[in-house]
């Protein structure tokens, strides 16, 4: 095995921009091996028995690049950053109500806070220019809430 195991420029800035665990006290996987010595602690971690091998394994693989789990376990398992593990989220139903959608978008928000991905079905609300409850109003279908919810995305993506 080469003794640099990102070699290409491009593997470099990747590793550098998605993956290294860095904070704000200073850097904290100063090489690749760092990253994969981090995972491999976070990994065997659960284990009840054998810890230490289990890590020792995780890291022969890691190292041999055998194996790579996700990109978000990648950045963040091992790290004290609030974030999940996950990639994505098929979110539940969106109740067709005021209180239901904006339940469903704070759940949403707060996924992405996290850095998961979220997928919603908006199909169960009802379409535009039909009556709401009570016949008070007219809906104004999936697509203005969707509006609402690509905007929500577009703030936090850019914080």
């Amino acid at each position: 095995m080469q003794t640099e195991p990102l070699f290409t420029d491009i593997a470099r800035f990747i590793w550098a921009t998605r993956y290294r665990y860095q904070n704000g006290n200073g850097e904290h996987d100063a090489r690749i091996q760092d990253t994969w010595r981090r995972l491999a602690h976070a990994l065997a971690s659960v284990e009840t028995k054998d810890r230490n091998t289990w890590e020792q394994r995780f890291y022969a693989v890691l190292e041999a690049f055998r194996f790579l789990p996700g990109g978000r376990v990648i950045a963040g398992a091992g790290t004290n950053k609030r974030v999940t593990l996950f990639n994505c989220f098929v979110m539940g139903l969106i109740e067709d109500s005021v209180e239901g959608i904006f339940d469903a978008l704070k759940q949403g928000a707060l996924t992405m806070q996290q850095g998961g991905g979220i997928g919603y079905d908006f199909s169960t609300l009802r379409p535009k220019g039909m009556r709401v409850r009570g016949g008070e109003g007219i809906a104004s279908g999936p697509v203005s809430f969707m509006r609402i919810w690509d905007n929500m995305c577009d703030t936090l993506l850019s914080t």
